[in-house]
């Protein structure tokens, strides 16, 4: 069972910048296309979404309304996938979750909270 481990959230103001960091207990990618890892959230009242990912092939997939203001990217020897959020806006704010793919299983952190304040 793959576990996976968020760290990088808390309180930030507005347009300031947030990175986001989620280790995983094994090795994920393998370069693979079919494995991935990302970033998905959760503001209250609200459907988890998409925010990125990177699968083994360094391909990356964006919310469309979050490109060119989130960059996902990863450390392999570290088994890190990592969020850099800039210019963050109040609508930003929610619990980031880490998300996991290899093979047909897929895996979740628990979720590190992002708050922004005005």
């Amino acid at each position: 069972q793959v576990q996976l481990v968020e760290s990088g959230g808390g309180l930030v103001q507005a347009g300031r910048s947030l990175r986001l960091s989620c280790v995983a207990s094994e090795s994920i990618f393998s370069n693979n296309a079919l494995n991935a890892m990302g970033w998905y959230r959760q503001a209250p009242g609200k459907q988890r979404e998409l925010v990125a990912i990177i699968n083994g092939l360094d391909r990356t997939t964006y919310a469309d309304s979050l490109k060119g203001r989130f960059t996902i990217f990863r450390d392999n020897a570290k088994n890190t996938v990592y969020l850099q959020m800039n210019s963050l806006k109040l609508e930003d704010a929610a619990v980031y979750y880490c998300y996991a793919r290899r093979g047909i299983g897929t895996y979740w952190g628990q979720g590190t909270q992002v708050t922004v304040s005005s």
